[in-house]
């Protein structure tokens, strides 16, 4: 049985790198692969860097393409709490969608301090609406932690996306997402991040009401903080009762930073349900 217990620390509650042995190691490990990645599927001519997408330095993402035809688009957006990263960290994680058809889009977007949530929203629906004009056919997105949020966002109530664009999202697949951001007000991450009441209820998807029919797997890591997977089973458990075709589910052993690397593998679970048919 599954019990959630009362947060006593929000700060701990939220601290996924605290939770990982090793989290260090990651995101060093991450920028060599995706180097390597990406000077591979240069060299093959099947990748495009640093697409402007708008005014800003951050306002660029990179597309990399499948051999053939693709089959659809998969956008993926990262995470980093809206205030770290950027695309070049992510690259190799196109390789199961792409080896199975997909191209795949990484954009960066503005960061907290420099940008709201509102404002970094309208980033990610700009990169969306720039990689679609590229490639044809169904549009799929995956977004990881802070990501999750932003895909989640996409097709919920005040989405910054139009509606052409809107209409061809066939598949949603938040990772690991922040679909609350009340309890992210708690934390000292918020000294940053400046989310207020408002802001708290315009942009958490959970208090939102989906807006596309499209079908939405929310995914978490078995293994990660309980708040996680909280958040994951919350949005799941709202929208259900909105109508929307959803579905939740823990990837089994996976903590917060090896669930996406599940992404980078041809087969696994989670590239499974990101690349499989589109009915639930």
């Amino acid at each position: 049985m599954t019990q959630w217990n009362p947060v006593a620390d929000f700060d701990a509650a939220y601290d996924n790198s605290g939770a990982v042995s090793g989290a260090e190691t990651f995101v060093p490990r991450w920028e060599r692969e995706a180097a390597g990645f990406r000077e591979a599927l240069t060299a093959r001519r099947r990748a495009e860097i640093d697409l402007p997408y708008g005014d800003n330095p951050r306002h660029r993402l990179d597309l990399f393409h499948p051999e053939g035809e693709a089959r659809g688009l998969v956008v993926f957006i990262h995470g980093g709490y809206w205030k770290a990263l950027s695309k070049d960290i992510w690259s190799h994680l196109a390789r199961g969608a792409v080896e199975s058809g997909f191209a795949f889009a990484i954009p960066s977007y503005r960061l907290a301090p420099e940008a709201r949530l509102t404002d970094i929203a309208a980033d990610v629906a700009r990169a969306v609406a720039l990689a679609a004009e590229r490639i044809a056919g169904p549009v799929r997105l995956v977004g990881h932690s802070a990501g999750g949020h932003l895909v989640a966002r996409m097709v919920s109530s005040g989405t910054p996306l139009s509606g052409p664009v809107l209409g061809r999202i066939d598949r949603v697949v938040p990772v690991s997402g922040l679909h609350d951001l009340r309890p992210i007000r708690r934390t000292r991450m918020n000294d940053t991040l400046r989310i207020d009441a408002a802001e708290a209820l315009s942009e958490s998807p959970m208090l939102l009401e989906p807006v596309h029919p499209c079908p939405i797997h929310a995914v978490v890591g078995a293994a990660e903080l309980p708040e996680l997977r909280r958040q994951t089973f919350a949005l799941a458990s709202a929208w259900a009762g909105l109508g929307a075709p959803i579905e939740a589910a823990e990837i089994p052993g996976r903590h917060h930073f090896d669930v996406v690397e599940e992404l980078a593998v041809p087969g696994s679970q989670v590239t499974r349900i990101l690349t499989a048919g589109a009915s639930l």
